[in-house]
């Protein structure tokens, strides 16, 4: 056996030894490893200090409840001794609260003091990031955090608005049935986000809407139609050749504003109470103003046996400044939904029109 082969022996019954010995040095008397629990020594610091703010906790939902039934006291929804019951029954079942809460965190804690290697407990009650390296290498815990207090009365919540339908445009002596548009091919859809506030303290019959949205308003032309800018004037002419398509489209920013009324669900629960409006009736009237930032012409045709697409992104003389009327009427998150352009679709023209839009309003919150 020559020295290299000597020397790679020789390590290798090193190595085995100091393996022998390290799991010597870890079994117990029945045989069972042990780890010494340092790599759990954080999240057991930190249960130990959760156990502290618990208390605290159960304190302050006690007194939001207790806050709750004096208000009903004050409105007469029920009678002083009724008040007393519900406040005793309220501070028995926080009490209760108290003692479940740090017996489970107790229990934790006897459990990664049991298996120092166990490293997927939840720490429901952790509000805290941890980084500790043991035997199983590095742990990260990013634990969501304690529950804190709900608020006991929100009064003021968002959802998202869509709305999609049908758009149009009509001037002085024009209805929809005369005007150049085509009622099937043009159409608009808003997206925006929106606050709603109830406006009573004690009531959400009466709510205000308000937030911001983006209006694409899209008009198609009939007859081989299109819009022609010539300097401050726009005008409508007739395309040297047949028109696949000739579309406009008004892109707006806006700020929409409706005052909403309709009945709602109060639901009273421990420490707080919420309204809901799902599966009711609602209808909102109001406006909007806001600015376009944007126009584009659409035309398809062909030439030559070819297919040809022209898009401008001019102006086109469109109003910079757009406000209007709008309204809904509806059932939970479905609406009826109509707006009105009081500002005419374009500046300095021999005839005015405004742009009208009919079609559907979902508000999902």
């Amino acid at each position: 056996m020559n020295t290299i082969t000597k020397h790679v022996v020789l390590l290798i019954l090193c190595l085995i030894a100091s393996t022998i010995t390290a799991q010597e040095e870890q079994k117990d008397s029945i045989g069972n490893t042990i780890i010494p629990y340092r790599a759990n020594g954080l999240k057991i610091d930190r249960l130990e200090e959760t156990k502290k703010t618990i208390a605290n906790e159960e304190r302050e939902f006690l007194k939001k409840e207790v806050e709750s039934i004096n208000e009903r006291l004050d409105k007469g929804e029920i009678t002083s001794v009724e008040a007393e019951e519900f406040k005793k029954e309220a501070a028995i079942r926080h009490a209760a609260n108290i003692e479940d809460r740090i017996a489970i965190i107790d229990a934790k804690i006897n459990l990664l003091k049991r298996n120092p290697d166990i490293n997927d407990i939840p720490n429901d009650e952790d509000n805290k990031m941890s980084i500790s390296i043991g035997s199983n290498g590095v742990l990260i815990d990013l634990d969501k955090g304690p529950k804190k207090a709900p608020k006991y009365d929100i009064r003021t919540t968002n959802k998202l608005l869509f709305a999609i339908g049908f758009n149009n445009a009509i001037g002085d002596g024009q209805d929809l049935s005369n005007t150049p548009y085509k009622l099937g091919g043009s159409g608009f859809v808003e997206l925006g986000w929106i606050w709603e506030t109830r406006l009573s303290k004690n009531s959400n019959f009466a709510r205000i809407n308000y937030g911001f949205s983006f209006q694409w308003n899209k008009l198609n032309l009939k007859d081989d139609l299109y819009f022609v800018q010539d300097g401050d004037e726009t005008t409508i002419e007739e395309f040297s050749v047949g028109l696949r398509k000739s579309q406009i489209r008004f892109t707006n920013l806006v700020i929409p504003v409706h005052f909403e009324f309709g009945p709602s669900k109060l639901r009273e629960y421990n420490n707080r109470i919420r309204y809901f409006t799902d599966n009711k009736f609602r209808i909102g009237i109001g406006g909007y103003g806001g600015v376009r930032i944007g126009t584009q012409r659409k035309l398809r045709y062909k030439e030559d046996g070819d297919r040809v697409k022209d898009k401008s992104r001019r102006n086109f003389n469109a109003s910079n400044f757009v406000y209007g009327l709008s309204g809904y009427i509806g059932f939970g998150q479905l609406a009826l939904y109509a707006k009105y352009d009081l500002n005419p679709l374009f500046k300095d023209q021999a005839v005015d029109q405004h742009n009208v839009s009919l079609g559907l309003r979902f508000d999902l919150h």
